[in-house]
């Protein structure tokens, strides 16, 4: 029972659209009606809100993903495989919020959350933030949709091998599902291009 009270507790949290509820009552502006791919995240509150109510977005994003998994940690046994849903739970509430299951969003900072929400343990946010950067700086994939399937793809497959035990690498995957779900859900017909210092090559 703790457990599905926990799985819930996330659930409801990661509901929580910051990146549209934000915009929408400080400035009245509506980031899924002014961006291409309608998405209430960050990146297009930085675009259409301005700088501050996008770092606040982000602060909110990695909180609402990080609260409930670092309470977690503190109340129940991290080994047990239950505990591999309450890890992903606010990840799949921001994805597919129960208020709005159609306009949920692509839930690249809540996942970084809930990772967070680990610490001490390190290994599954070390594994996410080295791939994204990767992709993101050294072997540029763009656009972000296949930077994002790429990364988290990564970080899925390394999860399996490098996060001790069998539940944290579970809900890695887990995670990895819905990222990848959820961006899927928006593909619009991007091609894929990748660059380095080295080359720059383009399909």
């Amino acid at each position: 029972m703790r457990y599905l009270l926990f799985i819930l507790f996330g659930y409801l949290c990661g509901s929580v659209l910051n990146g549209y509820l934000l915009p929408l009552w400080i400035k009245h502006v509506d980031v899924t009606e002014n961006s291409p791919d309608h998405n209430p995240g960050a990146a297009n509150v930085f675009l259409y809100a301005g700088i501050p109510l996008g770092v606040l977005v982000i602060l909110l994003e990695l909180a609402k993903g990080a609260v409930p998994v670092y309470w977690a940690t503190r109340v129940l046994d991290v080994r047990a495989l239950p505990f591999a849903l309450v890890l992903a739970a606010p990840v799949l509430g921001h994805a597919c919020p129960f208020w709005c299951p159609h306009g949920g969003g692509k839930a690249i900072a809540v996942s970084f959350g809930a990772l967070l929400g680990l610490l001490p343990e390190f290994h599954p946010l070390a594994l996410l933030v080295f791939f994204y950067l990767l992709f993101s700086l050294i072997i540029r994939i763009q656009p972000h949709f296949f930077r994002s399937i790429i990364t988290y793809l990564c970080f899925a497959a390394a999860a399996l091998y490098f996060v001790p035990g069998p539940v944290l690498p579970l809900g890695c995957l887990l995670i990895a599902v819905i990222v990848i779900g959820a961006h899927l859900a928006r593909y619009q017909g991007e091609r894929p291009w990748i660059a380095t210092r080295l080359f720059h090559h383009g399909r």
